[in-house]
């Protein structure tokens, strides 16, 4: 588990998660300030946080309130060391908040008497399958959308990230091979790969690929003319291009640096595009609040979608986690934390919250409904900057909820420094360990071949230089050396530095390596790095 605020939390975690200042009270309960004011304070509030983390390139910011978008507007520039402004007019990656468009796209497809939630995939996919084939043939609709079909997390994820040559129709082929840890329904764990096979059940019964369909369907109805359903389609000079911390010691430190010349240059999910493939707009994004606070309903009185599936879209499906609730220390600590369908559910100082958030390789993003008080907000971020999303997310959500009292700047400062010093220490801790290493108890040349997952393919390693040459043969950016580090465990040393090393651990028998293991070098390795997912035997 990583010892950073991760990209999970990044993703769905509760607004409030994580530790506080254990010298602030409860937070103090007023009115919601509307309009005008509102987005005084708002605006006002992201200056502040920007002056604490001020590496941050770019954020967009946009705030919904009864009906209509109080702020819409972009801070910062597009291009760390470029003159040209973000605006609200200005794209960003949102990755998994396109899962909540997904979900909607099926909600039209349940209206229409085309999909029932709760009927297995195969009625929709025949021949549908899964590692475990029980689960395989009971899966349903609702499970794709509620990270509850058993998968641990992450699981799948290397089939397109990073950046893959594989088409979406290789993907599926692969789905029925990735391993199963849990049981159906069993527990929690966030996976992006079903998702894609719900985007699959979309094309199915509309005749129309996932990106076909949202574009018309919905974008094109709701006036979203500034969104584009796939990465590929952003044009990088409308776009807030991404920026990370790439080392040293480790990923997610370092200085701030430009990762990409376009958003599709580190996150291209165009085979996975129904569980992250959005970019969009403050003001679009705005525009999809407001019809998701109006339960479907459009402005001009017709409906995207009915109340009844809006509902059901927000129906609790599986606990992410609870809790004895808020604390002076923890305030905004939620006492259940559910998934729904494409959203979280949760309660924040006693009431109803609908959020989710989003990360890919150089951004992440937030969205936050208030429904009881007919309100909600977006964050989109060009950096992965996680504790800065953390301090926007919440401070935001206790102004449009009246609340005052904790001050998430100064928390997620001190957080980010206390990360920031054990993943330097942890960085130190490995580099020993490989100095400190036992040597292989074989001469390189006998780990050399061509080594078979059975859902990821095939890892080269061959012999380069007078050492080992690791080549995960359908992801172009894991492509690097292969270095002893302790007897028969061995890592990478990927040339490309936006990517986590991975550790490979060796099975021998009767003399030679026949199988093998492998699993993130960093603590701080994402999750979507499931090298812990393969298996590998020599071919």
């Amino acid at each position: 588990m990583s010892i950073r605020l991760t990209r999970r939390a990044a993703l769905v975690s509760s607004v409030a998660a994580g530790a506080a200042l254990p010298s602030l009270s409860h937070a103090q309960t007023g009115p919601s300030p509307a309009g005008e004011a509102l987005a005084e304070a708002v605006d006002a509030y992201v200056k502040q946080a920007l002056a604490a983390f001020p590496d941050q390139p770019a954020v967009s910011i946009a705030v919904v309130k009864d009906g209509a978008p109080v702020l819409t507007r972009g801070y910062g520039v597009r291009v760390q060391g470029e003159a040209a402004r973000a605006d609200e007019h200005t794209l960003f990656a949102i990755a998994s908040n396109t899962k909540n468009v997904t979900a909607a796209a099926l909600a039209m497809m349940v209206d229409e008497g085309k999909v029932k939630w709760d009927e297995p995939v195969r009625t929709y996919l025949p021949g549908f399958t899964l590692s475990d084939p029980v689960i395989g043939e009971r899966i349903t609709v609702r499970d794709t959308l509620s990270h509850r079909a058993g998968f641990g997390l992450g699981a799948g994820d290397l089939l397109f990230w990073p950046n893959s040559d594989r088409s979406r129709e290789e993907v599926m082929a692969a789905v029925p091979f990735v391993p199963i840890e849990d049981g159906l329904r069993a527990r929690y764990h966030y996976c992006n790969l079903m998702f894609v096979v719900a985007g699959e059940v979309l094309a199915a019964v509309s005749g129309m690929r996932w990106e076909d369909f949202v574009q018309s369907r919905i974008l094109d109805r709701l006036g979203m003319s500034e969104t584009v359903p796939m990465a590929t389609l952003a044009d990088p000079a409308k776009s807030a291009l991404p920026h990370a911390r790439i080392g040293p010691p480790l990923r997610y430190q370092g200085e701030m640096v430009q990762i990409a010349d376009s958003i599709a240059g580190v996150w291209n999910w165009d085979s996975a595009a129904a569980a992250g493939g959005l970019c969009t707009t403050a003001t679009d994004w705005a525009k999809w609040i407001g019809l998701r606070l109006a339960m479907g309903e459009l402005p001009d009185g017709t409906r995207l979608f009915s109340e009844d599936a809006a509902k059901e879209m927000w129906r609790p499906n599986i606990i992410i986690g609870s809790s004895e609730g808020p604390t002076a220390e923890l305030p905004g600590r939620a006492i259940a934390s559910t998934y729904a369908m494409g959203f979280q559910v949760q309660d924040y100082r006693g009431e109803r919250m609908v959020t989710h958030g989003g990360g890919s390789p150089g951004g992440i993003s937030a969205t936050v409904l208030i429904p009881g008080r007919d309100a909600g907000f977006s964050i989109f971020s060009n950096a992965e900057e996680s504790y800065l999303l953390r301090a926007l997310r919440s401070g935001i959500a206790d102004i449009v909820m009246g609340k005052a009292g904790f001050d998430w700047i100064a928390d997620s400062v001190r957080l980010r420094d206390q990360s920031d010093a054990k993943s330097i220490a942890a960085a130190a801790e490995i580099d020993a360990k490989q100095a400190a290493g036992a040597a292989p108890s074989l001469p390189l040349e006998a780990y050399a071949g061509t080594w078979r997952d059975p859902w990821y393919g095939d890892i080269v390693v061959s012999q380069r230089d007078g050492g080992l040459w690791l080549d995960f043969t359908h992801t172009p950016a894991l492509k690097g050396p292969l270095e002893p580090y302790d007897g028969e465990t061995m890592r990478t040393r990927f040339p490309d530095k936006r990517e986590e090393d991975a550790f490979v651990v060796f099975k021998l028998e009767n003399g030679a390596p026949v199988t093998a293991t492998m699993k993130a070098v960093s603590p701080d390795a994402d999750f979507s790095y499931d090298f812990h997912d393969l298996r590998l035997t020599k071919a």
